[in-house]
């Protein structure tokens, strides 16, 4: 792209930048992290057009940005006939300390009207803490679009006092949802490790961490205590696979 005929400014910049990482993780295959970046850096552009009353520029810029929508156009066809196939995979890093990253941000994409049916293996479903986190989700689960009607646990069981609290909160949760028509089945086991989430219109999601990647909240009243887009996180790795026959576990 060439940067005098695109001007200087930061916005032009910022497109520059944006663009030529786009670019470069094009010719790396790494797809979807480049349709990211050319839908910004076409925004960007879009935004510089706008800006400017140079007749020559606009020119320049329109074709440069039908070029680029062009090329994210075939990216996004690719990734879906991947994801038809059946062979997809993303991959998220959450940083340490990052924020933005609910339940519902994290998992928003991939639930459909289709989805009736989850399954969660999640070993650690046992301190308070993971049992509102486990609440939280099945929040989710209940909102539109989902039409979910039944939600599998398999989970470890906890020893000593904690146990207690551990089985009467899964059980109130457990009549909240039969409340909203969703049956809850709890199963216990002393000898899963991994950590996966399952809907029934073929979407896995593997969390380094499961459920509990957020960090305590500093206080009661502080930011991120009730919206967990404002909660910092634990480092983890989120692997997202999509297969058209989806085993239960």
């Amino acid at each position: 792209m060439a940067k005098s005929q695109i001007g200087q400014d930061p916005d032009s910049r910022a497109a520059i930048t944006v663009l030529s990482r786009a670019v470069e993780l094009d010719s790396e295959s790494r797809y979807q992290q480049a349709l990211v970046c050319y839908q910004e850096g076409i925004d960007l552009l879009l935004q510089v057009r706008k800006g400017t009353q140079d007749h020559s520029k606009r020119c320049y810029l329109r074709e440069k940005i039908t070029c680029y929508m062009d090329r994210a156009e075939d990216i996004k066809k690719y990734l879906d006939q991947v994801k038809e196939d059946g062979k997809y995979h993303k991959q998220i890093k959450i940083e340490e300390n990052a924020t933005g990253f609910s339940y519902e941000s994290l998992f928003k994409e991939y639930l459909s009207g289709t989805v009736t049916e989850v399954w969660i293996e999640d070993p650690y479903i046992r301190q308070t803490h993971q049992l509102y986190n486990f609440l939280r989700f099945c929040e989710m689960l209940i909102k539109k679009p989902c039409k979910v009607k039944t939600i599998h646990l398999l989970t470890c069981l906890d020893k000593g006092h904690a146990k207690i609290q551990q089985s009467s909160g899964l059980e109130e949760i457990k009549e909240s949802l039969r409340n909203h028509g969703v049956l809850l089945e709890i199963k216990y086991s002393s000898s899963i490790h991994d950590r996966e989430i399952r809907f029934n219109n073929g979407w896995v999601i593997k969390i380094g961490r499961g459920l509990d990647y957020f960090k305590k909240p500093q206080g009661c009243f502080s930011l991120g205590y009730c919206d967990f887009d404002l909660r910092p996180c634990h480092e983890t790795t989120v692997d997202i696979f999509h297969n058209k026959h989806t085993q239960k576990m």
